[in-house]
């Protein structure tokens, strides 16, 4: 791979006037920069009107940005040329249902340029992989809604891909169908193929992606690799303590997220208060009964940044 990144993004800003007269604006991006590498999975995660989807549809040139640039393997967004070699499964797919599931992913992969010689191989790859043989000649009016997605992301896979874009892409999957789009995302990645990846479903970002970003009121607040992100916060212990009630643990210091659990509280410390908390504890009449580490997940971060956010999460409106 050369130095040429799989998608940059530099300033983006996105304004819609609403309402009577156009006088109400939304300012869904502001300032958006990002530089997502060749063969990487990137996640965005956020929460809803956070701009996600508004920056997807950008990279798409199914919006035209109101300032800034974008440029998908170094071409703007807006030339056709930047578009092929994509997939694209939006956040609420809509495909023609009068068709079958094979004809909509045959339809898809002659739209995306693929030979007639290798059409027939490549559908029945991309329906296999998805778990959708037996029901792809069900029109897909018949198709549950995870039927429906699977669908749609087969057709995105049928073109073999250099960028794969996924918008929500295991809403209203199953387990089990969330597993295998998980494990189709780690498959691209080993092809080398690059995938943004964008969900409210913050495990799955913190399983499958090598870097993201966090996006907050048309933001990028946040963005880095995922042990990054996690690595600045204090390790915390939960402390199992009986012999105490909840109003003198809480005046001891050190000691947050007071939880009365049957007869004992279990506490939140901080690995550099612990030894204080526990002479605290003793001096007090009480019994320290188990310590445990506590894992500070992705989503613990997440909502950390939402919690520390100045304003609005979400793109405000002005008069």
């Amino acid at each position: 791979m050369n130095d040429t990144l799989a998608v940059e993004a530099r300033a983006i800003e996105k304004t819609y006037r609403l309402g009577f007269g156009a006088r109400k604006v939304v300012r869904a991006l502001k300032g958006l920069d990002l530089k997502i590498r060749p063969g990487e999975i990137f996640g965005l995660i956020g929460p809803n009107g956070a701009g996600k989807s508004t920056a997807i549809k950008i990279l798409m040139n199914l919006v035209q940005a109101s300032n800034g640039t974008a440029t998908i393997f170094g071409r703007d967004v807006r030339m056709r040329e930047a578009r092929r070699g994509l997939g694209y499964v939006p956040e609420n797919p809509t495909p023609y249902e009068y068709l079958s599931g094979r004809e909509f992913v045959t339809y898809s992969a002659r739209l995306c340029g693929v030979p007639s010689s290798e059409l027939e191989q490549r559908v029945k790859e991309s329906l296999d992989r998805v778990n959708l043989t037996r029901a792809a000649d069900l029109r897909i009016r018949r198709y549950s809604k995870g039927m429906t997605q699977r669908a749609v992301i087969a057709a995105a896979l049928a073109s073999k891909p250099k960028l794969l874009v996924l918008d929500e892409p295991t809403s209203g999957l199953d387990p089990v169908g969330r597993r295998l789009i998980r494990d189709l995302i780690l498959e691209e990645r080993q092809k080398g193929t690059t995938v943004i990846f964008c969900t409210h479903i913050i495990s799955d970002v913190e399983t499958l992606c090598d870097r993201l970003a966090v996006l907050l009121a048309g933001q990028c607040v946040k963005e880095g690799t995922v042990a990054s992100l996690l690595s600045g916060d204090a390790p915390k212990l939960e402390v199992v303590i009986a012999g105490l009630s909840a109003e003198a643990l809480g005046k001891i210091p050190g000691t947050s997220a007071i939880t009365p659990a049957s007869e004992r509280l279990l506490a939140t410390v901080s690995e550099s208060d612990l030894q204080g908390v526990i002479g605290a504890v003793i001096a007090a009449g009480g019994q320290v009964l188990r310590i445990t580490p506590l894992r500070f997940s992705l989503e613990d971060m997440f909502m950390q940044t939402l919690q520390g956010f100045q304003g609005p999460a979400v793109g405000g409106e002005i008069e």
